[in-house]
């Protein structure tokens, strides 16, 4: 083999290395992709970009499986991703008419996925749905209908569609280290947290109110959920970088 060659390759393998392996949750869901019409399991690719620019090397975690701390421990960090509404049985309470059909596979995978992290002591970040798995998992419950408690459609103008949303941060919070105490992010939510999870503290509000962001404070745990796709704004790429340092 050519010891230059060999060098390079090295040098190649421990710079890759070096990057910390970040798990995304994904969905299931039916998709078209080429000549098939079949389910799959997918991700939108902003989460995939953010987590290359902030550093990391991404690995795709479908909702399948049994993940436990012995398994979770191998990654450096992990991101619940956003999706469809949880069951609200995790949280005790009948499904509105407004609730989206559970996806129990979905649901049981990442409350999985979240217990494991924290035992291991891997760092979360929750991203709208994976925020609500947060609050869930720590014992808290969700606001089903978010139109129907504050009287507009600003978090999700429609199907597809993200609403642009001003948030307050609260000073000397995590996140308000990461972003500072005001920004304009994507939203595309109808549900929000409600009554909260033991030990996680709001940090962001939008103007009507509503829980935009929760962390558990404190320098011995790295959990941060947001309501919002910081994946789909640029200076969103600073949760991935806070992830992936503190990987």
């Amino acid at each position: 083999m050519n010891d230059s060659f060999s060098a390079s390759g090295a040098a190649n393998g421990a710079f890759i290395a070096s990057r910390p392996l970040i798990g995304i949750s994904c969905y299931l869901e039916q998709a078209r992709f080429g000549v098939w019409d079949m389910p799959a399991a997918l991700l939108h690719k902003p989460y995939v970009d953010s987590v290359v620019a902030a550093g990391g090397t991404p690995v795709l975690i479908p909702p399948g499986g049994a993940w436990d701390a012995s398994l979770v421990s191998r990654l450096d960090g992990l991101v619940l991703a956003g999706g469809a509404d949880i069951d609200p049985a995790h949280y005790g309470q009948p499904a509105l008419p407004t609730t989206g059909a559970p996806r129990r596979d979905r649901d049981g995978v990442e409350f999985q996925l979240l217990d494991a992290a924290r035992e291991s002591g891997v760092p979360v970040l929750g991203v709208c749905r994976g925020l609500q798995v947060i609050n869930i998992a720590l014992g808290g419950d969700l606001r089903q209908h978010l139109p129907d408690d504050v009287g507009s459609t600003d978090h999700l103008p429609r199907p597809g569609t993200f609403g642009r949303v001003e948030v307050k941060v609260a000073a000397e919070s995590r996140l308000a280290g990461i972003l500072g105490e005001q920004a304009t992010v994507s939203c595309h939510h109808h549900q929000g947290a409600g009554r909260l999870g033991a030990g996680l503290v709001p940090v962001a509000w939008a103007a009507d109110g509503s829980v935009e962001a929760l962390e558990l404070p404190g320098d011995n745990e790295f959990l941060l959920g947001v309501q919002w796709h910081p994946e789909m704004d640029a200076d969103g790429v600073r949760l991935f970088e806070a992830l992936v340092e503190a990987a």
